[in-house]
């Protein structure tokens, strides 16, 4: 299968912009889950229904970015 599939490539930009510290447990699971350490720290990841859930999770303590 060719890569050039645009829906294959869809990729999202998220930060964390709050700490989970003080935050449940489940919901630091899901930022480190996410790949997730340090403030202000940004990842790319794949546009999957995974992902979505666990931003909708935590999205309180971060920001999707274009």
């Amino acid at each position: 299968m060719a890569q050039s599939d645009p829906e294959k490539a869809r990729t999202l930009k998220v930060r964390l912009v709050k700490s989970p510290i003080g935050c449940r447990s489940v919901h630091r699971q899901a930022v480190r889950g996410l790949g997730l350490r340090r403030l202000n720290q940004l990842r790319e990841l794949p546009d999957t229904p995974v992902v979505r859930g666990l931003i909708r999770q935590v999205d309180y303590l971060v920001r999707v970015e274009d």
